[in-house]
């Protein structure tokens, strides 16, 4: 058996999360172990296993044409300081208790630096219709290189000061900017404070107006786009009327910042109207209005019977204007008009002959 890759040693801060990563290649495939041994002079290796340490450890492993393996520690803790070393083997007596195994067990180290976490004061302040965010370390860090601010992942500002306090200023309202705001303070290991910009909830209807037909299910849609999220949603109609799920009629479905009620089996009657959906958080309560119009569902043949109403007319006002327009165009038999004309053209012809002939 022979490594591929070995764990690397890392620094890591209280209340973080580690993960080492080994592999191996051999052939049978070797098998792959984790051991610790802590900085206690008088602790010796231990073996570790999935679930240990309260279930804060986890080990995936997986054995195709070679062997990898993955350690994982959460919540990190000074305990969790120490070596951690990968062992592979593809010996079959490896893990016999009485027989030694030929082939030694190969094994990789990597050294596990927990830190004590500092502590980082945030606050939030208005002044001058501007925000003012800051991050203040509770003790200077010598290795710090810089500042950054992060919100929804993007680094809104960064720069390369060593000091241990570092501010963000954001022009507007509260209602306008709220969420979640990260100070990271670059060094080995890497510090991260947190700055919440909380509000009441802000609560809009996806649509002001919904639309639905009789016997259909209608959906009405609110939504929180502020922080924190909503913890209750409550939906009623205008006249203050609360609906619940028992009813059978209505299904509600929220989440933090989403509620969705379905009506079932729409009723022009008893349907149509205003409803009003209502979030609340820890810093109070807010509201929107959603309209909902239920129609017939002979609503959307109207369109077509009206497009072959006005074929009907216009066909009856053609047949009529036809129907009146031919007497006036058949010839009147009674009217001595062109034909007595031309019998006396005849005559005259008839009559200028025989006046040359008598000559």
């Amino acid at each position: 058996a022979g490594f591929i890759k070995s764990p690397l040693s890392q620094k890591r801060l209280t209340q973080d999360s580690v993960e080492l990563y080994c592999e191996a290649i051999g052939n049978p495939i070797p098998e792959i172990q984790w051991w610790f041994e802590g900085n206690d002079p008088n602790e010796t290796y231990a073996q570790l296993w999935d679930g240990a340490r309260q279930d804060r450890v986890k080990i995936n492993a997986t054995y195709n044409l070679h062997s990898t393996s993955t350690i994982s520690i959460a919540n990190l803790t000074g305990d969790d300081s120490g070596m951690y070393e990968c062992r592979a083997s593809n010996d079959p007596d490896r893990n016999h208790l009485s027989k030694s195994p030929k082939v030694k067990w190969i094994r990789s180290q990597a050294n596990v630096f927990v830190i004590e976490r500092p502590e980082i004061t945030a606050q939030v302040t208005e002044s001058s219709g501007k925000l003012i965010l800051s991050c203040n370390m509770s003790a200077p860090h010598p290795s710090i290189t810089g500042h950054k601010w992060i919100h929804k992942e993007k680094v809104l500002e960064q720069d390369e000061n060593a000091g241990a306090f570092t501010s963000y200023t954001i022009d507007g309202k509260r209602e306008e900017h709220s969420g979640v705001y990260e100070c990271v303070f670059e060094a080995n290991p890497q510090i991260r404070g947190q700055v919440n910009i909380s509000v009441a909830p802000q609560v809009t209807a996806y649509k002001k107006s919904e639309h639905g037909n009789e016997g259909d299910t209608g959906v009405l849609v609110c939504k929180n786009p502020s922080f924190p999220a909503v913890t209750t949603w409550t939906w009623s109609k205008s006249d203050h009327r609360p609906l619940e799920n028992a009813s059978g009629r209505y299904i509600i479905k929220s989440s933090g910042n989403k509620t969705e009620l379905r009506i079932l089996k729409l009723d022009i009657e008893q349907d149509t109207g205003d409803y009003v959906c209502n979030g609340t958080n820890a810093y109070g309560t807010d509201g929107a209005v959603v309209n909902l119009r239920v129609r017939s569902r002979l609503a959307a043949l109207w369109p077509f019977l009206g497009i072959v109403a006005e074929v009907l007319v216009l066909v009856t006002i053609i047949f009529i204007y036809e129907k009146r327009r031919k007497p006036d165009e058949v010839p009147d038999d009674d009217d001595g008009g062109s034909a007595p004309l031309k019998s006396n053209a005849t005559n005259h012809k008839d009559k200028n002959v025989r006046q040359r002939n008598a000559n």
